[in-house]
């Protein structure tokens, strides 16, 4: 049975890929980086946060998923744990190796191996069995170890691992009669028996030439009862090495042989690969049967978990991290999709939570806003530096972890689910030498709306600002037209304010229901701010502010001028 804890049982695994432009426009690397330095969990992390599904039943399921892993650290730290096992039984691969390794070390590969497996089993039982998980995902997974467990001889199956482990780990030498021909090189070897000691004696060759000058103690046949038991290498009694197996070195006389790097396998232990089958045949064809039981049947399905369990894990520590700077991070409430609605209070740039984290001193502002039938599409104005793309990219942020089940850096936050964002930030001048930055921009708007639907989010950040603001303005109305009249639900943050001084043309004479609304940010109550607000563009305000900020309006730059005058 496949079994996932990304999606419930039966669930349709349908999801849609994010843009390579939106990949990098929600600076998704940064956010990887930030929650692990492994390569290999970055690989996994990165697939599963650029898949965007907007199944509510599968939201719902990772949310409740996500939330049992953010309670219980001690879960956290076992399913880590687990982690570690599964990593260490997918890498081996020993299944697929048995053709390549030795029988012995083939039999202890797969004592260890489904000794780590039971070990996975039972470790997962008993932490779940002490944590009062709730969701579906976690109740699910307790089930299923659970009825492994109970299967028939499974306490006794680590019973007979333990022992027989032990009794392999004694073993610590081999002694192996070798067939010698005319020039006593090496033609055919077999088992003599198996030992718990080393051997220590560095003279053994000065002790075979010994040996052999003295004519008496050579015997004459291969009957070897009553001084050893002669295990044959093959049953007919002999398996020839083969001299391109096992070499002469001819300086020393010494006979060595090549070891495979992959498998830790050698001519020599291939030569004796039979006799310790035939030696332990039994205990291997237990092994076997067992595996195919206990292993292929349900066991190795656990590897399948391995990247979800440390995609939850990764962000159940970062998760951690930010609300001990004291910022809100919430669950998010699942609303129906046709709703096309996004509500949310205290929304902030997930960026700069990770920022915080690392200890930069930021005082973080945070926003509320809905996306309702009263307002979908907002044209985002404000001065420089004033917030306008920080907010673009929040909203980003706050559907994308919503959707995958994460907790949402506010303090509220309820969606019906987007079927993708798209993004439109201003482009790398090395990418418009073609087209040039206006029939670039315009090119990839038209490939978004080849694509989006009224389920979609888009983020315009900054769009058609590079051409003269007639150009510009001309295209950006038409293509607010065009976002009312699909439906969808967007951010247009622009420094054309004019565009959201025709906010009666777009909601009266375009067909739609997604209305346009104007949303200001850097002014908040009359003071400067990174809040944001639905009210009128203000226009040569903002220009004014800016002004004075910097010093660069009249009066400040005569004063300047005759401050430096008077001095010389």
């Amino acid at each position: 049975m496949e079994f996932s804890l990304l999606y419930p049982q039966n669930a349709e695994k349908k999801t849609a890929p994010l843009t390579p432009e939106c990949i990098n426009d929600l600076s998704i690397e940064f956010i990887i980086d930030a929650l692990t330095n492994v390569k290999y969990e970055k690989d996994h992390i990165r697939r599963m946060m650029t898949q965007m599904t907007d199944d509510e039943e599968v939201i719902r399921y990772r949310c409740d998923v996500f939330d049992d892993f953010l309670r219980f650290p001690v879960l956290r730290e076992k399913m880590e744990e687990l982690t570690l096992k599964l990593k260490d039984l997918q890498d081996l691969e020993r299944f697929q190796k048995d053709q390549e390794a030795p029988a012995l070390w083939s039999l202890i590969n797969r004592l260890r191996e489904i000794d780590d497996y039971v070990s996975c089993i039972n470790m997962i039982k008993d932490t779940l069995l002490s944590l009062d998980i709730q969701s579906d995902g976690m109740k699910q997974l307790f089930a299923i170890v659970t009825d492994i467990s109970k299967e028939s001889g499974f306490e006794e199956l680590k019973a007979d691992i333990d022992e027989t482990l032990a009794k392999a780990s004694r073993l610590r030498s081999i002694t192996i009669g070798v067939n010698l021909d005319s020039l006593l090189r090496p033609k055919t070897a077999g088992i003599v028996s198996l030992n718990t000691t080393e051997f220590t004696d560095s003279g053994l060759m000065k002790r075979f030439m010994t040996f052999a000058q003295n004519k008496d103690d050579l015997n004459d046949d291969l009957n070897t009862e009553g001084k050893t038991r002669f295990h044959p290498a093959n049953p007919s009694g002999a398996l020839n090495i083969g001299v391109s197996e096992a070499r002469l070195n001819l300086s020393t006389h010494e006979t060595f042989f090549e070891t495979s790097e992959m498998t830790g396998g050698d001519p020599l232990s291939n030569a004796i690969k039979k006799p310790v089958t035939n030696i332990m045949k039994r205990t291997v064809n237990d092994i076997k049967s067992t595996l195919k039981r206990y292993v292929n049947v349900s066991g190795y399905s656990l590897i399948s978990l391995l990247p979800e369990i440390l995609f939850y894990v990764r962000w159940a520590e970062l998760t951690d991290k930010i609300l001990a700077t004291g910022m809100p991070m919430c669950k998010a409430k699942v609303l129906p999709t046709e709703n096309r609605e996004i509500l949310f209070k205290d929304i902030y740039n997930l960026k700069l939570a990770i920022n915080k984290v690392k200890g930069e001193e930021i005082d973080i502002i945070t926003n509320d806003l809905e996306f309702n039938d009263d307002h979908r599409i907002f044209i985002l104005t404000g001065p420089n530096r004033g917030g306008k793309t920080i907010f673009t990219q929040a909203v980003g942020f706050g559907v994308l972890l919503a959707q995958l089940g994460l907790y949402v850096p506010a303090s509220e936050f309820a969606l019906s689910p987007c079927d993708n964002i798209f993004t439109h930030f201003p482009a790398d001048e090395n990418d418009t030498v073609d087209l040039g930055r206006l029939g670039e921009e315009s090119q990839r708007l038209s490939q978004i709306f080849d694509v989006a639907t009224g389920k979609s989010m888009l983020l315009l950040n900054e769009s058609l600002a590079t051409t003269s603001v007639a150009e510009g303005l001309f295209i950006a109305k038409d293509v607010v037209k065009a976002m009312r009249y699909l439906g969808c639900r967007c951010i247009f943050n622009t420094h054309m304010h004019d565009l959201a001084r025709h906010l009666d043309t777009f909601n009266q004479e375009t067909e739609g229901d997604s209305k346009v609304e104007s949303l200001v940010t850097g002014v908040y109550e009359g003071h400067r701010s990174f809040k944001v607000s639905i009210i009128p563009p203000q226009g040569m305000s903002y220009a004014k502010d800016i002004a004075e900020k910097y010093g660069v309006t009249y009066e400040n730059i005569k004063r300047h001028i005759d401050d430096k005058a008077t001095k010389n």
